[in-house]
């Protein structure tokens, strides 16, 4: 509902308007009717119209006085101007005041009622400007850190034009004075650790709280600015006005994040530090330094804080790769002891560490490794796959350790998982080919030319490998075990049935009587004969 005051001198017209119209329909409240302009000027703080609707001609002060000062003073107000006179001066001068509306007397209520729907549709118009207005300052208020913060990730990564950030980092409120500047990126050692133990949300607000560390220590000293990346990495930028003060301040505000992270949140960090540059067009090649220092975490292990110019300044001879332990480790798969792989692993772990390759490189080699050991596997016809229950693939896994040391860990473990399997696979295989021979067996136990090399023949086997599995699969020998199943039958026959003694023996695979009586006596300890009086 808008507020309207009316201002004319004759009675007769100011209470006419007042009493025809029907206000509330219209969208208005009338607040107040007066009879010179005086009268308006001293009630407009206390009454604040949103329309004054005023005669020309009136007493004390005229229509034309108000207006003038209604414009200069309260420019919002919308003025509706009233009068019996019909003269083009007075439609100049009130179209100069930027009058809303100019009616001539008389007027109905109809063309009051008229021209008041179009001064609210105007006022409702102007309105919703102000509030889409207000919605999207409230917006940018709301959004501001967002806005800094890809700002901050399109300086460091060099992606913004260098004639628009003066007027940017202006209009973002971001003080960044210096003639020299460093960057560093923060990054949490554990993240798989922190995503095992904590919610998603959770882990999210970990990784905020070392931006907040990190942000806190840095507000303190004044030098600097903290931001988060698309990658839940924390971004420090110093400057300074002498190089080798800002050298001294950072290494000291970076061991100060490290041990407070570590202290407060039972966690730790590594800082990759970048090189120094003496201008903000710049501080893009400082931030791909620091990352590149942060990857050195991968040889020289977690919580360290690693600047770009004590490694690319190191004088250290670095050791070429050899691919003979990748060789070796494949080969020992098969037949050696865990302690052996475990050594080979170490030997290749400490040859990459020494040979300083890009981290790429590094994980191209262990991708080799793991294929090699796929291989073995494949040679071996185990078609189980490695890790089947895992959700992910080990040429992807190794992508989350963040260090060698991890590596190593985790190479370790899977060549135990290899090495499991291959064992487990050749002791089911000895298995079927063990039972396979027991069923053979009790099969031709009849049969008097039956012997190892007859089942060595069934199974395409040696006869030495057959000895082994079968041994440590029944704890018999092929005789052994022959014989006990011959005997065995020869108990149930002598049993069970009236036939002779030389009968049995043919039938259980022996052609000489007198053998089989002395094969069932150094069995049973009595002859076949007393052996059937007995049961």
């Amino acid at each position: 509902m808008y507020k309207i005051i009316i201002a004319d001198d004759e009675d007769n017209v100011r209470e006419g308007i007042r009493d025809s119209l029907q206000w509330e329909d219209l969208g208005f409240e009338l607040v107040g009717d007066f009879v010179n302009g005086r009268d308006v000027l001293q009630s407009l703080e206390q009454l604040q119209p949103d329309v004054v609707l005023t005669d020309i001609n009136m007493p004390l002060m005229d229509g034309l006085e108000v207006t003038r000062y209604l414009f200069e003073h309260y420019p919002q107000i919308k003025i509706i101007i009233l009068t019996g006179y019909d003269e083009f001066e007075y439609a100049q001068q009130a179209l100069k005041l930027k009058v809303h509306d100019y009616i001539l007397k008389p007027n109905t209520a109809e063309e009051l009622s008229q021209i008041l729907s179009k001064v609210k549709a105007d006022l409702d118009d102007e309105n919703r400007k102000v509030e889409d207005l207000s919605k999207l300052k409230q917006q940018l208020r709301e959004s501001l850190p967002l806005v800094r913060e890809r700002f901050l990730n399109q300086l460091v990564t060099g992606e913004l034009r260098e004639s628009k950030l003066g007027d940017k980092l202006a209009y973002l409120d971001i003080d960044l004075p210096g003639s020299y500047y460093v960057v560093a990126v923060i990054d949490v050692d554990d993240h798989g650790e922190l995503q095992r133990f904590y919610p998603e949300s959770e882990s999210e607000l970990l990784y905020f709280a070392v931006c907040n560390i990190a942000g806190e220590i840095i507000s303190r000293k004044k030098n600097g600015i903290v931001f988060q990346n698309n990658n839940e990495k924390t971004i420090a930028i110093l400057f300074g006005g002498h190089i080798e003060a800002l050298r001294e301040e950072a290494v000291h505000i970076f061991e100060e994040i490290n041990r407070s992270v570590r202290e407060y949140l039972k966690f730790t960090v590594s800082i990759g530090v970048g090189d120094i540059c003496n201008s903000l067009n710049k501080i893009h090649h400082s931030h791909k330094k620091a990352s590149h220092a942060l990857d050195y975490r991968f040889f020289l292990g977690k919580n360290r804080i690693i600047h770009i110019g004590d490694i690319e300044g190191g004088t250290g001879e670095r050791v070429p790769y050899d691919k003979h332990w990748e060789r070796k480790l494949a080969t020992t798969l098969k037949s050696g002891t865990q302690q052996e792989i475990e050594g080979i692993i170490e030997k290749i772990i400490e040859n990459l560490k020494e040979s300083y390759l890009p981290m790429d490189r590094c994980y191209i080699h262990i991708q080799q490794i793991i294929v090699s050991i796929l291989d073995v596997l494949d040679d071996l016809e185990i078609c189980e796959t490695l890790h089947s229950n895992s959700s992910s693939s080990p040429l992807t896994e190794i992508y989350g350790l963040k260090t060698l040391d991890e590596v190593e860990d985790w190479l370790k473990n899977y060549c135990l998982s290899t090495t499991g399997i291959i064992l487990e696979t050749r002791n089911n295989a000895c298995k079927i080919q063990a039972l396979k021979a027991e069923g053979y067996i009790k099969e031709n136990y009849a049969d008097a030319n039956m012997s190892m090399d007859m089942v060595c023949k069934y199974l395409v086997l040696s006869t030495s490998y057959f000895s082994l599995i079968f041994k440590n699969h029944t704890g018999e020998t092929f005789i052994s075990y022959l014989t006990r199943i011959r005997v065995e039958k020869a108990k149930e026959l002598l049993k069970c049935t009236d036939l002779k003694t030389y009968e049995i023996a043919n039938r259980i695979g022996y052609a000489d009587p007198h053998y089989f009586n002395l094969i069932f006596k150094k069995a049973t300890g009595m002859t076949p004969t007393v052996y059937r009086r007995m049961v």
